[in-house]
């Protein structure tokens, strides 16, 4: 018995070992996987009022190097939406990097009306801080109405600011909501006959030594030459004639057509504010950033930094000209060869492959609706004076005042709820009334209420874009939406704001670190690209995204 117990013994013995080695060979021959093997540098670019069909509209016209690159090395999201109203700058750029909608974070325009002060509020305006780089206030900016962190701060809190931040654009807004909170810096082009990068005490009490050196350097002057097309101009066929009725152009030059001297228009345009409204802003923008890069040490380390750039040019050249010109055109070509340095520079610098880039876009926009009508697609412009002469006489053959509305702006009304409660009415009853009086004006498609916005739940259509963009606290009492097409602005250029395809869709490319090459035309929303880079750096999403990680675009 006793040498039987024992053989059973050393049996259990030889296969406990020979089941721990098992054990043990398999997890040796599992491949090692780099927890911490993160980009160490992420690139966040965002083209203003680019749309996604000027990808392909103009895609013979690229080079390898640039938004080709992106598409052939990395991936393309072909279906990317904004999922909110109203599609503007401040809270394009606010809803990319902090992965969720006005709704939440609180930048519901570029400008809005403060219900609480009773005056207008500018989305990065601040005047706790003192501009620095200038003495003129344009540096007065800072973040803090918007109410949520952004990816960028999270990498800052995951590496315990280690990490750095820097946000760049030739708009304050466009450099500094993408940077969030904690950012290192954030630098804006100040114009007119200054011609500098600046920044707030927000950031830093002095401007460092390189972007000193980079504004007494004549970069910026260097771009106040002619502006003539990069290809023959016969060769632009992707675009309208070039001398039309549709675009605007600059004073001082009686047609809106190729070539502009700038340095002789710059005179009359604000100075060096006309190198916005030209390609040459785009450039300035790249050669900053460069500098910036190798100022900065970014990307040096194995402690991801973040680089947020706005190329703001595309938005003030298709306000001015519109989306069919060929300024449009030469614009975007000559972005693909600025964004062809940029790569190239961060191949050298940052290293190929240790670097991680996204690129989209804050809104796209209308093409201008009397070049539509000129081609028989209906659209055109909205008349504000009648509206407002009609709504005045409602207001006082109804509530025998005009001072029950507070004001009328970004297509909401915002009434005085003081005012209603004194006439003795229920505020339910106020909106609903108006809102049934506008909706039988010329152009107006739909209204809705604040009450409808916080009470019901919309999941689809233009009604749930609407509810994305409604802050409960900030947004108006009734929200007016306009034809299709139709827009308040002048009969040249183009712009955008609404819910509709035109300025909904928008670029969404990722290359470079931890990113598949592929495509697809599932259909993503703007708010799934901050959640998609956290999950790439493996850090905290911004703490109120409601976006989705894009796991099909990670590697």
């Amino acid at each position: 018995m006793k040498n039987t117990i024992t053989l059973i013994m050393v049996l259990f013995l030889f296969c406990s070992c020979g089941s721990q080695n098992a054990t043990t060979n398999k997890a040796s021959e599992m491949p090692s996987i780099e927890i911490n093997a993160r980009p160490k540098l992420v690139v966040g670019l965002v083209v203003d009022q680019m749309r996604y069909d000027y990808l392909t509209r103009f895609y013979s016209k690229f080079g390898n190097g640039g938004f080709k690159r992106m598409m052939n090395e990395g991936f393309n999201c072909k279906n990317n939406h904004f999922n909110y109203v109203p599609t503007y700058t401040g809270p394009g750029h606010a809803s990319v990097f902090t992965g969720t909608t006005p709704k939440y974070h609180g930048i519901i325009g570029n400008n809005w009306y403060d219900k609480e002060t009773k005056e207008f509020v500018y989305c990065a305006g601040d005047d706790k801080v003192q501009s620095i780089g200038t003495t003129d206030d344009a540096g007065q900016m800072s973040p803090h109405r918007m109410q949520t962190t952004t990816v960028a701060d999270e990498n800052r809190l995951f590496t315990q600011m280690q990490g750095k931040t820097i946000g760049i654009s030739l708009k304050d807004r466009g450099a500094i909501l993408p940077a969030g909170h904690t950012a290192n810096a954030a630098y804006w082009f100040h114009g007119r006959d200054e011609g500098s990068w600046i920044s707030s005490t927000f950031y830093m009490k002095d401007l460092p030594q390189w972007v000193k050196n980079f504004n007494t350097s004549d970069t910026a002057e260097s771009y106040l030459k002619e502006w003539n097309t990069v290809y023959d101009i016969a060769t632009y066929t992707e675009s309208g004639i070039d001398e039309n009725t549709f675009e605007g152009g600059f004073r001082g030059k009686d047609k809106a057509t190729f070539p502009y001297d700038l340095k002789a228009l710059s005179k009359d345009n604000r100075g060096f504010d006309i190198l916005k409204a030209t390609p040459y802003g785009n450039s300035l923008t790249t050669d900053f950033a460069l500098a910036a890069i190798k100022a900065e040490n970014l990307g040096k380390d194995n402690i991801t930094d973040v680089l947020a750039v706005s190329f703001s040019a595309t938005d003030y050249v298709g306000h001015n000209f519109g989306v069919n010109s060929k300024e449009i055109e030469d614009t975007y070509i000559r972005l693909d060869l600025d964004l062809e340095r940029l790569f190239q520079y961060l191949d050298e610098t940052v290293g190929k492959g240790e670097y991680t880039v996204f690129l989209t876009s804050d809104h796209g926009a209308v093409d201008v609706p009397s070049y539509l009508n000129s081609v028989k697609v209906p659209a055109g412009y909205v008349d504000r004076k009648d509206r407002k002469e009609k709504f005045n006489t409602f207001l006082n053959s109804t509530y025998g005042t005009e001072d029950i509305v507070e004001n009328i702006s970004n297509n909401q009304i915002f009434l005085d709820r003081a005012k209603v409660k004194s006439l003795g009415l229920a505020l339910t009853d106020v909106q609903n009334a108006i809102a049934m009086e506008q909706l039988g004006y010329k152009n107006i498609s739909k209204v809705y209420t604040a009450t409808t916005m916080s009470s019901s739940s919309f999941s689809t259509g233009i009604e749930e874009l609407l509810q994305n963009g409604f802050n409960q606290k900030r947004s108006g009492d009734i929200i007016l939406v306009d034809d299709t097409a139709f827009i308040s602005y002048g009969n040249t250029g183009s712009t955008h704001g609404s819910a509709l395809n035109y300025d909904t869709h928008v670029p969404l490319l990722f290359f470079g670190k931890g990113i598949k090459h592929g495509e697809t035309y599932d259909k993503t929303v703007i708010p799934d690209i901050a959640p998609t880079i956290s999950a790439l750096l493996g850090i905290s999403f911004p703490n109120a995204a409601t976006g989705e990680v894009l796991g099909f675009v990670i590697d």
